[in-house]
């Protein structure tokens, strides 16, 4: 019976409330609405969990329909370069919120995706994720978004534009496709990178960069009712590249960037494409020499810069990448920046850069993605010594030098409002690898995970409250990044027994 102290207009408008509360749009409606000129085929959810313990966090690998095996691969990728809670990052709570993942409107491939995950429990700060590799938005699952989410950042991320790779062949002679690339010489399979693909320029990794962050502010305004008050750049390997184009490129969208074992892209040498030919020039002869630390190829390796191999048994740390990574990563770079060579019949092992600059227009490509070292914000760049996919001397020391000329160049009266150089720091992890996965094979090997992420907090604080980032400097195994460090600036050597 209706309550006696209820009037008539009282209960005509109890009466509408239900309908009223059906109508009120949702938390993910009105971020939908407000992200609508921007993305497409949205999918957006309440998430009991933002952390990678929900399963629904990650999509399946393969789940995008109309897609073939391969272009889109979200578990795989978060697990490529970082192992699985608790080996990783640790969860140590759930972590309520609203994730958004979709398309770019905007985007004439129709492959840029984006990704924006707003925890209830905000701080009022936005982290922003560039992609490793050819991999998915969801790649720093495990490595970032675990992290940050759980200290309350909202965290954005993006593919760089583009999808992964499709299974072109599995034959024993090169396709009639021209793009396709082996895994490696051994290898009869080839798969056709979507990076090699025409209207996909490596210039577009910076761009939507970019646009994820400007995408990820309009969000958490939408969402919160007010900015971000801060916003950080973090990635790693081809993400980090992307880290350090962001602060050189947009201070107005960054107040700072962690990048880690970021590629190192210069027209002059070191590049990749001059780092990885020596490696599988020199492999075969290693190999038939028995694996010998005192053979020459060993020699030309370690010239070339590369870290010491680790052996044990028949496997080895170069075993790996020769297996995986050496000629695979050249093909699809080479395919991309200088694609008149004759990868496979001129041969992957003879490929010269200075000699293909008279040849081809390979150095402009580099130097239209080259990074600058300009940069207009704090970085602090984390890398492994026994990096055998991007040499710490040819890539994170070589970014240091680069923004170490950059600020000679320019002077120290020029980057942040406030008219002071930003601050720019390299913490070298001795024996720290570029996969973290391959500790579990070689125990020498350290992780380079806490250090990433005690480099984010120090970052944060030297933002946020002024705190002198520590100096340069070596990690040892087992230690920590350190205020007045044994070991300043670089590793004495590349590998620590």
């Amino acid at each position: 019976m209706p309550h006696p102290r209820l009037s008539l207009s009282a209960l005509a408008f109890a009466a509408v409330l239900p309908s009223l509360a059906a109508a009120a749009p949702s938390r993910c409606e009105r971020l939908v609405a407000a992200l609508s000129s921007q993305l497409a085929d949205v999918t957006c959810f309440e998430s009991a969990d933002l952390t990678t313990a929900n399963a629904s966090t990650t999509p399946l690998d393969n789940s995008l329909p109309g897609l073939p095996a391969g272009a889109f691969t979200p578990r795989t990728d978060r697990a490529v370069l970082v192992a699985a809670p608790p080996r990783g990052t640790p969860i140590t709570r759930a972590v309520p919120g609203v994730q958004l993942q979709a398309r770019f409107a905007g985007d004439p491939t129709g492959e840029a995706r984006f990704l924006l995950r707003l925890p209830d429990g905000w701080n009022g700060r936005l982290v922003v994720a560039g992609a490793s590799s050819q991999r998915s938005e969801f790649n720093g699952d495990f490595a970032w978004s675990d992290y940050v989410v759980q200290k309350g950042y909202a965290y954005a991320s993006q593919n760089k534009g583009v999808f992964n790779f499709k299974l072109a062949a599995v034959s024993a002679t090169p396709p009639a496709d021209p793009l396709p690339c082996r895994l490696n010489p051994g290898s009869p399979v080839w798969v056709h990178f979507y990076d090699d693909d025409p209207g996909q320029p490596f210039t577009r990794w910076s761009e939507v960069m970019l646009d994820a962050a400007a995408a990820a502010r309009r969000g958490v305004r939408a969402h919160y009712g007010e900015p971000p008050r801060y916003t950080y750049a973090v990635g790693t390997s081809n993400g980090g590249y992307q880290v350090r184009r962001a602060v050189e490129l947009a201070p107005h969208l960054f107040d700072g960037g962690v990048d880690w074992e970021g590629t190192f892209v210069d027209a002059g040498a070191p590049n990749l494409l001059t780092d990885l030919p020596p490696a599988v020039l020199n492999w075969p002869d290693y190999l038939a020499s028995g694996k010998s630390s005192t053979s020459t190829a060993y020699r030309n390796f370690l010239a070339a810069g590369y870290p010491p191999d680790l052996v044990s048994g028949a496997d080895s740390l170069w075993t790996h990448h020769w297996a995986s990574y050496w000629e695979l990563t050249e093909c699809q770079w080479q395919k991309r920046l200088d694609p008149s060579y004759d990868t496979y019949g001129a041969g992957t092992a003879g490929y010269n850069y200075l000699a293909r600059l008279s040849a081809s227009d390979v150095g402009a490509q580099l130097a239209a993605i080259a990074t600058t070292g300009r940069i207009q914000r704090p970085l602090v760049t984390v890398a492994g010594t026994m990096d055998a996919l991007l040499p710490i001397d040819h890539h994170a020391r070589a970014y240091a030098r680069k923004v170490a000329a950059g600020l000679a160049e320019r002077g120290h009266g020029e980057g942040e409002e406030e008219g002071r150089a930003p601050d720019y720091r390299l913490y070298e992890v001795q024996n720290g690898n570029h996969i973290e996965s391959y500790a579990d094979l070689f125990p020498q090997l350290q992780l380079v995970l806490p250090h990433a992420h005690a480099a984010f907090d120090l970052l944060v604080a030297h933002v946020e409250a002024g705190a002198a980032l520590p100096a340069d400097q070596c990690v040892p195994p087992g230690g920590a990044i350190a205020g007045a460090p044994a070991q300043p600036g670089h590793c004495a050597a590349l590998f620590a027994p």
